[in-house]
């Protein structure tokens, strides 16, 4: 296939980020079976493997950045993207090319003819978008021999599409609510697929600190005699916050303690107490990687950690006024942007704060609006795209607290909210857009070059 003609067949598929499932949908008996008619290819190279309610995305891009410092070749696969879909799959902080996934998507094309495990339908009809971007990932890693991977799943962990590898440690960042029709409506049926992507012997790393969900966490791990290694108890960080406003640019530090000891002050380039508690879950699965004979040296985690980008995570891409990129999709990340927020982005002279809004249906919006909404003295509030889980701005505007809605707006496009928060602010003031991975990227692809 030509690479328009790949994704149009790759895009006609069913999409769960647009579509979400029923748990019913969920499960790995297609994804096994494409990945051994494309010979296994999860199986040429250690993986960690990333679950989380949020913050798995930055934790493994923080650990791909320390393994490619020290030398080694990382492929790193996340979801979803923000501007370009070549984006999920990077080896070496390179994205796919074009030709290189036309080309892997005609193999996993031709890999699903034929049935379907037990379907009358064959399996080209059956495979999802995120199992076809899976096997694309995993195939693209062992073409391009890579050293180690680092696969962030996409939903829940147990049916995940990626939990068909063995990997050398798991990773569990933290426990929200988030996905609650797929996942459960408890922080502790949340954890247990979360923690279905631990398997047996192989170590686990866990930055969860819910009590509740912990437990979970543990008790799979001693189920499956996994060795595991949990924040708060085996390791945990000191946090320097960063300082940034119109003329000033300081970046965040963290100190990381382990089993091992504690290390130096680092700086990180991703801001909030919450990523520092990212790094340290990822200092701690470098340590446990180490452990089993890697060598990584100390210059290679201070190296990563410096250099780490992940776009769209407190993002600034604008300046006088400020203007600030977010993910924050559900309400326990609305609550870290909060705070990073306060922390780290002190106002100027008379500034204010204004925000872009917009979300997915299926999300808790009242609950994040409830808690952005005391931080700003603008609200715009609008949508993204075409996605229909979307909520049209008008009935967002509906979920805006009482005591905020006179300082709300409604804007019909994510283009038109931006112009008009650029149009209204000063220099002094900061401009943050969050609610949604699309808003971000659909902002983004305006915004930067």
């Amino acid at each position: 296939m030509t690479y328009d003609e790949a994704l149009r067949w790759w895009f006609g598929r069913v999409n769960y980020e647009v579509q979400p499932p029923l748990p019913s949908d969920l499960k790995l008996d297609r994804m096994r079976a494409v990945l051994a008619r494309l010979g296994n290819p999860q199986s040429a190279y250690p993986i960690v493997h990333v679950a989380g309610s949020k913050g798995k995305g930055s934790t493994a891009a923080m650990l791909a950045a320390m393994l490619q410092a020290s030398g080694r070749r990382v492929g790193l696969f996340t979801s979803p993207h923000l501007q370009a879909v070549e984006e999920r799959v990077q080896v070496d902080s390179a994205p796919i090319d074009h030709h290189s996934l036309a080309q892997l998507l005609t193999e996993v094309r031709r890999a699903a003819e034929g049935r379907a495990p037990g379907e009358a339908t064959s399996l080209d009809e059956s495979l999802t978008f995120f199992e076809i971007a899976t096997a694309v990932g995993m195939l693209h890693f062992a073409r391009q021999s890579v050293d180690l991977a680092v696969i962030e799943v996409g939903l829940g962990g147990r049916f995940d599409s990626t939990n068909v590898c063995e990997p050398a440690v798991a990773v569990i960042t933290s426990i929200s609510f988030d996905h609650t029709q797929q996942l459960g409506n408890t922080l502790a049926s949340i954890a247990f697929e979360k923690a279905g992507i631990i398997k047996p012997g192989r170590p686990v790393v866990s930055g969860v600190v819910h009590p509740e969900a912990g437990e979970v966490i543990r008790a799979a791990s001693r189920e499956r005699n996994a060795p595991l290694r949990e924040r708060g108890v085996d390791f945990d960080f000191d946090h320097e916050p960063a300082r940034i406003n119109g003329t000033e640019q300081r970046w965040p530090k963290v100190r990381v303690r382990t089993w091992h000891g504690q290390g130096p002050w680092r700086e990180v380039r991703l801001i909030g107490a919450h990523q520092a508690a990212n790094a340290a879950v990822a200092v701690a699965t470098v340590h446990i990687l180490r452990e089993q004979g890697m060598q990584v040296a100390e210059e290679a985690l201070t190296l990563g950690l410096a250099r780490v980008r992940w776009p769209a995570r407190l993002e600034v891409v604008g300046r006088r006024p400020l203007l600030v990129l977010d993910c924050a999709h559900n309400v326990a990340s609305a609550e870290a942007l909060a705070g990073a927020l306060l922390e780290s982005f002190p106002l100027a002279g008379r500034g204010r704060r204004a925000l872009i809004f917009a979300g997915n249906r299926d999300k808790d919006l009242r609950g994040m609006l409830a808690v952005l909404a005391p931080l700003f003295d603008r609200i715009y509030l609008t949508r993204f795209g075409t996605n229909p889980r979307c909520l049209p701005p008008d009935q967002l505007s509906e979920l805006v607290p009482p005591s905020a809605r006179q300082r709300s707006r409604v804007c019909a496009t994510a283009a038109q909210a931006l112009a008009a928060a650029q149009t209204d602010a000063g220099p002094d003031d900061l401009i943050c857009a969050a609610g949604s991975v699309f808003l971000a990227g659909e902002l983004r692809a305006l915004l930067v070059a």
